[in-house]
């Protein structure tokens, strides 16, 4: 009952995150740092999603990875449910495709790397996800080779300085996606801390390393 009660805990603060991502992906970020105007890079969005590296991570350390899958697929409903709602075909395709890829690949992560240092695992696991979430939700969503998926966005695929301030131009959506996984790096660093100071309150369970 306890695990029971932990999980549909984790499920619904995974929804809450997509929810809020979807949400807050309508908003740009309005700052400029170093001459970088992040509007053109960022919304809010890309700060709460990568909270869900978190939820997936404590959910991991506590009940194993068979449990942190069915978190993860409870978010993936939720996330392409509302994808398909509020943007195009496309870009929820990709949205859904890169969170459900960059999850897994997390909680594969952070299993091997379980018994090692406790911020090993966290950190590994939410940095390698975020680079494949990165880049296939980026490559899928914008990239002229995956027209298949949907019609391109010629804004998206338009020349221009990267960042908007270096003298190398390239197609807009490199920008977005190396802000992107910026802002994930970032993200991912700060929530080592309230992964430590959880670590115990949360501790795992006596089958919580057993393969799933």
């Amino acid at each position: 009952m306890r695990k029971t009660h932990a999980i549909l805990v984790y499920i619904a603060l995974m929804t809450l995150i997509v929810v809020a991502s979807n949400f807050l992906v309508q908003f740009p970020l309005n700052a400029t740092v170093v001459g970088i105007n992040l509007a053109d890079l960022l919304t809010w969005g890309a700060f709460t999603y990568p909270v869900a590296f978190l939820v997936t991570d404590l959910t991991n350390r506590q009940f194993g990875p068979s449990a942190a899958r069915r978190v993860v697929f409870a978010g993936f409903v939720v996330g392409v449910g509302i994808s398909f709602f509020t943007s195009v075909p496309r870009i929820a395709i990709a949205s859904g495709t890169a969170y459900l890829v960059g999850q897994l690949l997390d909680i594969a992560v952070f299993n091997r790397l379980r018994r090692l240092a406790w911020w090993r695992a966290p950190l590994a696991g939410s940095l390698i996800g975020s680079v494949l979430d990165t880049a296939i939700f980026f490559s899928l969503a914008f990239a002229a080779a995956f027209v298949f998926i949907g019609p391109n966005d010629d804004f998206a695929l338009g020349a221009a300085p990267i960042l908007g301030v270096l003298s190398t131009e390239a197609p807009r959506w490199i920008s977005w996606a190396i802000g992107d996984f910026s802002v994930k790096m970032l993200v991912g660093l700060v929530m080592l801390l309230p992964y430590g100071a959880l670590m115990s309150v949360l501790k795992p369970m006596p089958a919580a390393a057993a393969k799933g």
